[in-house]
């Protein structure tokens, strides 16, 4: 089963390595040759909220002021692939491996010349770059579904079910073989493709974020820098963001205290870092919303997927609160703000009771009735 990790890949050299350090801190092995990732790397990195701040001053009480917790992105960096990796060349196996277990994939792209950084296959080329890794992908996939499809044929003839994959199934493989990635496919079953892309964790059809790997000179947004615009133009082909960095940049703010990044971003014409577009954009291609629990203990961001219900909402803080859940009591984060509090929300009438059919808003503030 798929985490709700993002996996940063890529070809050896494009700075996945970089910017996983970046990220996380985590100290990945960074250096100038193919295959420096060789074992995955996980980091985890909190999503900057300013909600969290504002709730938290409604809760302090003299000297005692509730921590906060913010909620997460699990970024995963995988070893770098090479043409052939659908058969296991390079580390081919283990990087196909790595992405099946991750719920959507950031892939980098070389946007910078650098005579001291080589490149894998000679030159500085982002279209034959992306060419290259969704190729594997697609031919992983297509390897996939050869084999199901083998076995669908002589089932179908007397198993309806299988029918109904088999019929799903063989329009995808022609979508795939055309180069097409299975994202992008719309089938006249939409239901038996889901399972289906769940049950064989096809690749393709993993949501995609590009990241422009840029020079210094490029930020912010990489405008008149024609390797961008090629991965720009790219990826508005498969509906997906297009996030633009200097892994360079990023890994000397991680060094930084929070004052003195602040500084460097501002001196360079910057309100915020690449990386944090890049969490707050993963978070999005991830499909999560954020909720909150807040009072005078703490003030915590809790994560569920768009659409959940409140008793879901409630087995993310525990799961006694999901098996006993009666109702909840529900607000918008920023009109408890106004109202300065739960006491003064509740005198104006602001305070919902939501019961186990209520669909989770993003910035919701939820109080759990439950019985044990």
């Amino acid at each position: 089963m798929a985490s709700l990790g993002v996996g940063i890949v890529g070809l050896p050299n494009v700075g996945k390595s970089t910017l996983f350090n970046a990220i996380t801190r985590a100290g990945a092995l960074a250096a100038n040759y193919p295959f420096a990732t060789i074992d995955k790397n996980v980091g985890v990195v909190t999503l900057k909220d300013n909600r969290l701040e504002a709730l938290r001053k409604l809760f302090i009480k003299g000297e005692r002021i509730p921590p906060i917790v913010p909620t997460h992105v699990e970024f995963v960096d995988i070893a770098g692939l090479v043409k052939g990796a659908h058969k296991g060349e390079g580390l081919g196996n283990q990087f196909l491996a790595n992405i099946r277990e991750v719920a959507a994939i950031a892939h980098v792209v070389r946007c910078f010349q650098d005579e001291n950084v080589v490149h894998v296959a000679g030159a500085v080329d982002p279209l034959d770059d992306l060419e290259t890794i969704n190729t594997e992908l697609a031919l992983a996939d297509l390897g996939t579904l050869e084999k199901r499809l083998d076995k669908l044929v002589k089932s179908a003839r007397t198993n309806k079910d299988d029918k109904l994959l088999l019929d799903a199934l063989e329009p995808l493989m022609a979508h795939l073989s055309d180069g097409k990635p299975a994202r992008s496919f719309s089938g006249s079953n939409e239901e038996v493709l889901k399972r289906a892309y769940k049950e064989m964790g096809l690749l393709t059809a993993k949501p995609v974020i590009y990241v422009a790997n840029v020079a210094e000179e490029d930020l912010p947004e990489g405008a008149n820098n024609p390797l961008v615009r090629q991965v720009r133009d790219f990826a508005a082909r498969d509906n997906a963001d297009v996030v633009v960095v200097s892994a360079k940049i990023e890994a000397e703010l991680a060094d930084l205290s929070e004052d003195e990044a602040a500084e460097y971003l501002k001196a360079l014409g910057l309100s915020e870092s690449g990386l944090d577009r890049l969490v707050r954009v993963a978070y999005h291609t991830l499909g999560l919303i954020t909720f909150f629990t807040a009072g005078e203990k703490e003030i915590r961001a809790w994560t569920v997927q768009r659409g959940a219900k409140a008793p879901q909402a409630a087995g993310e803080i525990h799961t006694d609160l999901e098996k006993g859940f009666i109702r909840a009591e529900v607000i918008h984060w920023s009109k408890l703000v106004e109202a300065g509090g739960w006491a003064q929300a509740k005198e104006k009438g602001w305070v919902r009771l939501e019961g186990k059919e209520y669909p989770m808003q993003d910035g919701d503030v939820m109080i759990v009735l439950f019985n044990v």
